[in-house]
């Protein structure tokens, strides 16, 4: 985009009364935002402002905003930042299809043909260890089938879907509720420059703005808007992964939910989820099952149907087979493992390293241990 056109849009998006909405409704009608910025009173007014708002839009943003606009430009020219308006044709469709798509996003990384077959997966910060494995496991299988990952970058759920689908060398999307400038949790600097590698990371906000609460049941609209459904992989009854799954509903989007323990405090959210509708996950094919019907022919050429995960049941040597079995997808100890199969400590550590060699298990902290 043209410094001209982009520092243009952005003031005209600055001036007070100019909404979301206002903006796309007066780009419309004028062709340009500089259009919009040169047009006399009485036109202004045709279009559907109010006098006051045709004043305002007249005056132009005060000269401390249109400072602040200058230096948000050049960041995005010197980072070499996209910008794309809702008006472009590599603005994405679906997005463009919710009721209220964000007028410009900044992008950094590059978004492709293929993330138009999307998957959002979201859910809470403080992840259990096995929900964030479970959610590894699954974005892995989705984006070695040609399934995008899209998600918020955050703690827990998010972070472990976006490793997962660069673990499965697919492509992966990450929406931020802060300027695209920062990085939101600061730990998260490594894996944004490896999405940024295989994906994109992507906001609305401008250049600048501030990871603040409010801005993130905004930038949730986005993620579940990009995506054909969201999966809660596990979520509290107050996690902000459930207005994500709202907003997925109102959008007309499927939404999923992998089942927790009942006892289990992080999971209540998600259970919740599955007994309101949501459709029950236990492995990527289920949602495959379910969103490839909204494919068209070209998309489909895209993914890789073709993949198989691995068989967890194939052929096992007889100590593999009783240590196996004695697991389960909630963690369990070695101690318990010795107990369950009546074998010595040396073999259950032996049995569970060639295990976890073979794909067919994982180690958690604390010596724990989960199938997937």
């Amino acid at each position: 985009m043209e410094e001209a056109f982009l520092t243009a849009w952005l003031s005209l998006h600055a001036i007070d009364g100019v909404g979301d909405r206002t903006l796309l409704k007066l780009i419309h009608a004028f062709g340009l935002p500089g259009a919009v910025l040169h047009a006399a009173g009485d036109e202004l007014v045709a279009a559907g402002c109010s006098s006051e708002l045709a004043d305002a839009i007249r005056r132009g943003p005060p000269a401390e905003v249109r400072r602040q606009i200058d230096r948000q430009v050049a960041y995005a020219v010197r980072h070499k930042i996209q910008t794309l308006t809702f008006f472009d044709d590599d603005y994405p469709a679906r997005l463009k299809a919710i009721p209220d798509p964000p007028p410009l996003v900044y992008v950094s990384g590059a978004l492709s043909p293929q993330d138009a077959v999307a998957v959002a997966i979201v859910g809470g910060r403080r992840a259990t260890p096995v929900g964030r494995v479970i959610t590894e496991e699954i974005a892995k299988d989705l984006a070695e089938c040609g399934v995008t990952i899209v998600s918020g970058l955050a703690r827990g759920i998010d972070a472990a879907a976006h490793r997962g689908a660069l673990a499965g060398k697919g492509r992966t999307i990450a929406v931020l509720g802060c300027g695209i400038d920062r990085t939101y949790p600061s730990e998260h600097q490594t894996l944004r420059r490896t999405i940024e590698s295989h994906g994109a990371i992507l906001s609305e906000l401008p250049i600048g703005a501030a990871p603040q609460s409010h801005h993130f049941p905004r930038r949730n609209r986005i993620i579940s808007g990009l995506s054909l459904g969201v999966l809660v992989s596990e979520a509290t009854t107050d996690s902000g992964s459930l207005i994500t799954a709202k907003l997925a509903l109102e959008q007309g989007r499927d939404v999923f939910a992998v089942p927790g323990s009942i006892k289990e405090e992080a999971c209540r959210g998600s259970n919740r989820l599955i007994k309101e509708g949501a459709k029950l996950i236990e492995s990527a094919r289920d949602i495959l099952d379910e969103i490839l019907p909204q494919v068209d022919a070209r998309q489909r050429t895209m993914l890789r149907l073709d993949r198989t995960v691995v068989d967890p049941v194939a052929p096992l040597r007889h100590e593999e087979a009783r240590v196996y079995e004695a697991l389960s997808y909630e963690a369990r100890s070695v101690d318990m493992l010795i107990e369950r199969t009546g074998l010595s400590a040396a073999q259950v550590v032996a049995t569970l390293l060639s295990l976890e060699l073979g794909g067919r298990i994982r180690q958690l902290p604390g010596q724990q241990y989960i199938r997937i």
